[in-house]
C-alpha cells in the first residue's frame, strides 16, 4: 500500500439520480442565453451573456441596458445568478413581437411563477410529470401543430427542454432539424 501522503486524492462514485422520475418539459425559446446576477448584499447587478459579461456598448441585443433600465425591479429577484432568455423582436426567430419589443424568460420554473418582478417573464411549461418517452413526442408534437406558448400565434416554434428533476440536468429537442448538430442545423 502506497503512504498516506503518495496516495491520491480518493474520489467517490457519484450517487445516480433514478430514471422514472419528475420531468419538466418546458418551450425552448429561440432567443438568445443571458443571465442576470445579483450580489450577496442584493445591491450589485450585472448582466451577461452565455460566455460573458456585457454592459451597455458591448450588449447583447440590449440586454445590458434592459438590465440597467429595470435595476430596482430585478434586485427583487433575490442574490445569485438568474438565468434565461432574451428574445424577441430582431433576436433569432423574433417571434413576431413588434418592433423593439424584447423579453426575459427565466429558466427556473419551480422558483418563478406569478412571483416574480413585473419586467420578467417564465418559459412556458408544456408538461409536468413522471418521465415518458410518449410524454415527451406529445408535448413536442403539440408545439408543432400548436405553435409557441410563449408567443401565442407563432407558429413556428423551436422546440422544447425536458428537464430530469432527480438528475437536476436538461435536455433539448427541436422541431427542425434534431437530429444534427447546432453547427451543421444553422446551415
Amino acid at each position: 500500500m502506497p503512504e498516506q501522503s503518495d496516495a491520491p486524492e480518493f474520489v467517490e462514485f457519484p450517487k445516480m439520480a433514478r430514471f422514472a422520475r419528475e420531468i419538466i418539459i418546458t418551450e425552448k425559446i429561440d432567443g438568445t442565453n443571458a443571465q442576470v446576477w445579483i450580489s450577496d448584499d442584493g445591491q450589485d447587478i450585472r448582466a451577461g451573456s452565455r460566455s460573458r459579461w456585457i454592459c451597455p456598448g458591448e450588449d447583447n441585443f440590449g440586454f445590458a441596458a434592459w438590465v440597467q433600465a429595470n435595476r430596482d425591479e430585478l434586485l427583487t429577484l433575490g442574490p445569485g445568478r438568474h438565468f434565461g432568455e432574451w428574445w424577441g423582436s430582431g433576436i433569432q426567430r423574433g417571434y413576431g413581437l413588434p418592433k423593439g419589443e424584447k423579453r426575459f424568460s427565466l429558466f427556473n420554473v419551480t422558483r418563478w411563477g406569478d412571483t416574480r418582478p413585473a419586467c420578467c417573464h417564465v418559459v412556458p411549461v408544456l408538461y409536468r410529470g413522471e418521465f415518458s418517452t410518449d410524454a415527451v413526442e406529445i408535448t413536442l408534437d403539440s408545439l408543432r401543430d400548436f405553435g409557441s406558448e410563449a408567443a401565442p400565434g407563432f407558429m413556428k416554434p423551436e422546440g422544447i427542454v425536458v428537464f430530469h428533476t432527480a438528475g437536476n440536468v436538461g435536455f433539448k429537442r427541436t422541431i427542425e432539424k434534431d437530429d444534427q448538430p447546432k453547427s451543421l442545423a444553422a446551415a
